[in-house]
């Protein structure tokens, strides 16, 4: 990536908060993830399949072919009669790895899939950059390959959240539910525009450029974020759930708060989706909330499920 690293670890760590963790030198930020060399070797090693697994289904991790591209999935869990499938996007920066234990967690009561997107963990490059539809053919794709023509539920984490978003209005045949933990803003390249003014300088004007920049495709999935309304999906299931610790506000005294505000607007725009939307805090978890308050996105997700099989 182009620009120079941020010099001080508050706006390292907005900034991973901001644009996604892992993105630019979040490894040197406690957000909980693992590293890319650690996340990418684990997500990329075949998993032994389960003696119980069904036949015919896809038990593991394996490489399937999406198009002209390689994608490293994973599945567990049996299918249960009228339950979705369960499907999980990771954020920017990480990969499947990362919702291992959620999806775990998740596959004891039916089937659960997770993916690596392209430019992540064992999934094949990107050939240039990539908008929301480019990375919706991957989707569909992956979904065509494990899911077939069962519904699902899209749990998406910050960028996968935003992705899955993104997504299920023009899918609905499919997508029966939503859970979007902690997703970035529907609006996020305009919040950090005029939040953090082109003025700024130091470290508030380093962290305004590299995010931006992020935004515009310097990042490993080279998807170039753009802002827009947020789309209805009528009156499927929805859940928003947003961080409680307030560490944006701490980390500037300047523009933390504010971005803070930013953030929460975005959660409560995504919260308009749906007739059936419910939008939650998890009071003790920060960004990364499958991971910090694993039993709250779990019981998100189940609730879903339940209400989109009933």
């Amino acid at each position: 990536m182009t620009g120079n690293k941020i010099g001080t670890s508050a706006a390292i760590a907005l900034c991973c908060a901001v644009a996604g963790a892992g993105l630019v030198g979040c490894d040197d930020s406690d957000t909980g993830s693992e590293s890319n060399a650690e996340s990418n070797a684990e997500s990329s090693a075949p998993a032994t399949p389960s003696p119980e697994a069904d036949e015919g289904l896809l038990t593991g991790t394996e490489k399937i072919t999406a198009g002209d591209y390689s994608v490293n999935v994973s599945c567990s869990g049996s299918p249960a009669e009228g339950r979705p499938v369960v499907v999980l996007l990771h954020g920017g920066g990480n990969d499947l790895a990362t919702m291992a234990e959620f999806q775990e967690a998740l596959s004891a009561e039916g089937r659960v899939c997770s993916y690596d997107r392209l430019g992540a963990g064992g999934s094949d490059q990107p050939q240039g950059p990539q908008d929301y539809d480019a990375v919706g053919e991957t989707l569909t794709a992956v979904l065509d390959e494990v899911v077939g023509d069962q519904p699902v539920v899209l749990a998406g984490h910050s960028m996968g959240g935003l992705i899955a978003a993104r997504y299920a209005p023009d899918h609905l045949d499919r997508v029966q539910g939503l859970v979007l933990l902690d997703a970035t803003s529907p609006t996020a390249i305009a919040d950090m525009e005029a939040r953090i003014p082109e003025s700024a300088t130091g470290a508030a004007a380093q962290l305004r450029a590299q995010t931006l920049a992020i935004y515009a495709g310097e990042n490993p999935e080279q998807l170039v974020f753009a802002d827009g309304e947020v789309a209805s999906v009528g009156d499927i299931p929805v859940r928003v759930i947003q961080h409680g610790q307030q560490y944006l506000a701490a980390l500037d005294p300047e523009y933390g708060p504010g971005l803070e505000e930013d953030w929460t607007k975005g959660q409560q725009d995504w919260a308009t989706m749906s007739t059936n939307s419910e939008l939650s805090v998890a009071e003790d978890s920060g960004h990364d909330i499958h991971l910090e308050a694993p039993e709250i996105a779990v019981e998100a997700v189940e609730t879903v499920v339940s209400q989109a099989a009933g």
